[in-house]
């Protein structure tokens, strides 16, 4: 018989109940924590225009009579995801945009575009500079500081890889003349807008704007924050000079910041203004889509490209080979070859049949 059979009907412990249970506290509240988060049905709509430490700068209730920026944290339930310039978000609580009051991102959403780079080319970790751009603005000194070619390659490459229209805009024109500069991209079909120092193309850039989200990109020095201050007034980006002796341009734009472009004839559309940079990692790249920033952009001198050649579908260097030599692209069209050979390089690519020391796709 066991010691149970001796006990009374309730048992040693039939005083208590589960009302008696002792529970721990919630250390972070009083409340349990739930994986159920709100819908948040009444969410505003609104564009993300800088992100600075946390804090982000929302445009909500844009186009309309009453629109104005606010102020955003990112709330809890959006995890590690990060919010970048160019995003369109939906926030929460106090919208009124006035002094003091800090809404909350919840949700952002799907993007169509986004616009990468990485501190080298070894280096996988992607930074994004910004979302939702449709058009990339190249700006390129023609002297002072001195233009790179293969910089300008590494912004090609990175604007065909996000699916975002390249516009190449050489400033200084009035020091130096782009022509030879011009004549190494004369293989790539570019929209090309010269400037002079003191006379920004406005009527070129405003038609080219309109309608579009657009990030300017450049090395520092050459005239990129003095071009967006020409288009947006309102804008005050700050403006550097080059060094004499280096021939670089000082770091003056320390932020990206989308601001709104509105025409004289009438339309608006947006430019983003980036930090100037003297490199472009391109770790993240896909290295097919180094091919088709420049394979599929060829100018074929005598229309279209000959039988069995697809320009789109160069994944080969057989193929690429060809388009060099069957489309008589000349020696500029074997330098924009030795310029990918190049970043292919860099990325890691295996050695191509025959020559050790150059890249395949593999």
């Amino acid at each position: 018989m066991s010691w149970l059979d001796d006990a009374d009907d309730d048992g040693p412990y039939g005083e208590y109940d589960e009302s008696a249970a002792r529970v721990r506290p919630n250390p972070k509240g009083n409340r349990p924590r739930s994986k159920q988060r709100p819908e948040h049905s009444d969410a505003q709509r609104g564009r993300v225009l800088t992100v600075d430490r946390g804090r982000v700068g929302v445009l909500v209730r844009e186009g309309e009579d009453d629109e104005h920026e606010i102020f955003a944290k990112r709330a809890r339930e959006l995890g590690r995801n990060s919010m970048v310039t160019g995003d369109f978000v939906d926030v929460v609580g106090d919208v009124t945009g006035e002094d003091g009051t800090l809404a909350r991102v919840v949700r952002i959403a799907p993007r169509t575009s986004l616009l990468r780079r990485s501190a080298d080319d070894t280096d996988a970790v992607e930074r994004i500079i910004v979302a939702n751009a449709d058009q990339m603005l190249i700006v390129v000194a023609a002297a002072n500081p001195e233009p790179r070619t293969r910089l300008v390659d590494r912004y090609l490459v990175a604007a065909f890889d996000a699916g975002i229209e390249p516009i190449m805009v050489i400033t200084k024109t009035d020091l130096a003349d782009p022509t030879e500069f011009l004549s190494e991209f004369a293989v790539l079909d570019l929209d090309v807008i010269t400037s002079a120092s003191d006379d920004p193309p406005l009527d070129a850039l405003y038609e080219r704007l309109v309608g579009h989200t657009t990030v300017a990109v450049g090395h520092s020095g050459v005239g990129k924050s003095t071009l967006v201050n020409a288009l947006v007034p309102t804008a005050d980006r700050a403006v550097g000079v080059v060094n004499e002796v280096t021939g670089r341009g000082r770091h003056t734009s320390s932020s990206t910041v989308s601001l709104r472009v509105r025409a004289p004839g009438g339309g608006t559309g947006w430019i983003v203004d980036t930090p100037g940079v003297r490199s472009f990692g391109l770790g993240h790249v896909v290295k097919e889509n180094v091919i088709l920033s420049f394979a599929a952009r060829a100018i074929v001198p005598d229309g279209d490209p000959p039988d069995g050649i697809a320009l789109r579908d160069a994944h080969d260097w057989e193929i690429v080979d060809r388009v060099i030599d069957d489309l008589e692209l000349g020696e500029v069209g074997k330098r924009r070859l030795e310029s990918l050979t190049t970043i292919l390089t860099s990325l890691g690519g295996t050695a191509r049949a025959g020559e050790a020391d150059s890249p395949s796709l593999g």
